[in-house]
């Protein structure tokens, strides 16, 4: 006699997708977004907008705006991890401190929740989503647009540059882990994330794909990174 049918096994639960708040920070104009990324990299928009001041506005209340701003995007949308954009120089020393300031008050915001921040130049942001370190911010806008699968490219350039953020830092290294070690992944300081290989000749990369050249290429400019574009934010 047959035996019956054996034990029926429960269905394995799909992976949740990694939520990641990415903030383009400064006075003026702070770009903040929110993505859903899956671990077969297809990323969903959540939320994205952009908050500041004018330059009219004392420091204290501008600072004011953006952690009230801040605080509720992630009380709203819970995010798993922070992306901030990180600057390592500039010219214009206003855009500097304002910049800093901005981050500094993103960044408390989030540590005060126990989430992992991590920091991502400009030139690295730029070759993970376009695949080139130099792009421009047309460029960026229109690989957003794609990636994410908008009718539109998001605008103004601050919204398409916290997106681009928050991706790149749920490609790049928050979809490995949820930690804190995915700073590493950008410190100048650091080893690079694809290290030299017998197939990499020098400084060509030739044993190296083209999305790793195009990262190695931003990780050595993000030495003098002078942020998204020229201009002011502050």
């Amino acid at each position: 006699m047959a035996g019956g049918p054996g034990p029926v096994r429960a269905a394995r639960p799909a992976a949740r997708p990694l939520r990641v708040l990415g903030v383009d920070p400064g006075l003026t104009r702070c770009g903040i977004a929110v993505v859903d990324v899956a671990p077969n990299r297809t990323a969903t928009l959540v939320g994205v907008t952009v908050v500041g001041t004018g330059a009219e506005t004392t420091l204290d209340k501008r600072l004011l705006a953006i952690d009230e701003a801040i605080n509720e995007w992630l009380d709203r949308h819970a995010p798993d991890h922070v992306a901030v954009e990180r600057m390592f120089a500039q010219n214009n020393t206003p855009t500097v401190m304002g910049t800093a300031q901005a981050s500094g008050v993103v960044i408390a915001a989030a540590a005060r929740r126990g989430l992992p921040v991590a920091l991502h130049t400009p030139s690295e942001v730029k070759a993970a989503v376009t695949g080139h370190g130099d792009a421009g911010k047309d460029q960026i806008a229109a690989m957003v647009t794609r990636i994410l699968r908008l009718d539109a490219p998001p605008r103004p350039a601050d919204a398409a540059d916290a997106l681009a953020l928050a991706i790149t830092h749920a490609w790049r290294g928050g979809l490995m882990g949820r930690g804190l070690e995915t700073g590493n992944l950008t410190s100048p300081r650091k080893d690079s994330r694809f290290p030299a290989s017998a197939g990499r000749a020098g400084a060509g990369g030739r044993g190296a794909t083209a999305a790793q050249r195009a990262w190695l290429e931003a990780e050595r400019r993000s030495r003098g990174s002078t942020g998204w574009g020229s201009g002011s934010r502050v």
